[in-house]
């Protein structure tokens, strides 16, 4: 049996950390620029819809 490779395992991990995070950081700074945003965001929240990043979960 193959040995398990938990190094990689947390390496790819972090990186999906750190890619949320900048996701995160990248639509804090969009809705800190534009606050027109915000309300289309609450929007969706109040109509139960996503705002589209579940979307590769399919």
């Amino acid at each position: 049996m193959a040995k398990t490779n938990f190094a990689y395992e947390k390496r790819q991990r972090e990186l999906e950390k750190k890619k949320k995070q900048e996701e995160k950081n990248r639509r804090k700074a969009e809705l800190k620029n534009n606050p027109g945003l915000a309300e289309e965001g609450e929007a969706d929240i109040a109509d139960g819809e996503p705002s589209g990043l579940a979307a590769d979960d399919e």
